[in-house]
């Protein structure tokens, strides 16, 4: 089926179970400035009850079972610009003394916290994770870890959120603080070099000299004289 805005035609914009918020720009840079292979949210979808939003993100959020918030088996519960909220089991993301690993709690953080970020940044911006801070406050060894992603603050360039991540107990296991930067998405923009910037040698090619230079002796002669014009008066 064709898609229109991210919403396939003929399907309930309100059933969780076949609408897709996020859309993949099918592996090449596209017209947004946006990487290539990038998962892009669809802002005309989602409205303002973060649990159906999440809903509608979370088909599509986690769809490639390559990418890292699949493996570690991240789930969006509620999503919004001032409050986002994931789960993350704990099994399959600790170390080696069974326990919760802390880069694990980091992963789950900068998730919730950037997807926070991109719901406020809106679709003529690109979210990018520029710091992350986290203090782990107590071990967790079974279960599900949750992430409370609150607004700190929300600007036109930076957003930072705090997060609280808790054991199944209601337990503060990590405190994190994300910052993101807010780039602007050119449209029409694709890779290559910057507007003006001047395009180097082809590949192989024999530098030339610069416009406007004059042209130096053939290499290995002496002077630049044909072999066989007389030498000048006054030479030896």
């Amino acid at each position: 089926m064709a898609e229109v805005d991210g919403l396939r035609q003929g399907q309930d914009q309100d059933d969780p179970a076949s609408t897709a918020s996020l859309r993949a720009d099918g592996g090449r840079a596209d017209g947004g400035g946006m990487p290539a292979g990038a998962v892009r949210l669809d802002y005309a979808a989602l409205g303002p009850d973060p649990v159906a939003n999440a809903r509608r993100i979370a088909p599509t959020f986690s769809a490639d079972p390559e990418s890292l918030t699949s493996r570690m088996g991240i789930e969006i519960i509620e999503a919004s610009a001032q409050r986002s909220v994931a789960t993350m089991p704990v099994a399959g993301n600790t170390q080696p003394y069974g326990l919760l690993h802390g880069g694990a709690s980091c992963v789950l953080a900068e998730t919730i916290g950037s997807l926070a970020a991109a719901l406020h940044a809106g679709p003529s911006k690109m979210t990018v994770g520029i710091e992350i801070n986290a203090t782990h406050h107590r071990s967790a060894s079974s279960g599900l870890v949750t992430a409370v992603a609150t607004m700190a603050h929300g600007g036109s360039t930076l957003t930072t959120h705090d997060i609280v991540i808790s054991d199944d107990r209601g337990r503060r296991v990590c405190t994190a603080r994300l910052t993101c930067l807010l780039r602007d998405a050119v449209p029409g923009r694709q890779p290559g070099p910057e507007p003006g910037s001047r395009p180097g040698p082809e590949p192989g090619s024999r530098p030339g000299p610069e416009p406007g230079s004059r042209p130096g002796p053939e290499p290995g002669s002496a002077t630049g004289r044909q072999p066989d014009s007389p030498a000048p008066a006054g030479d030896v």
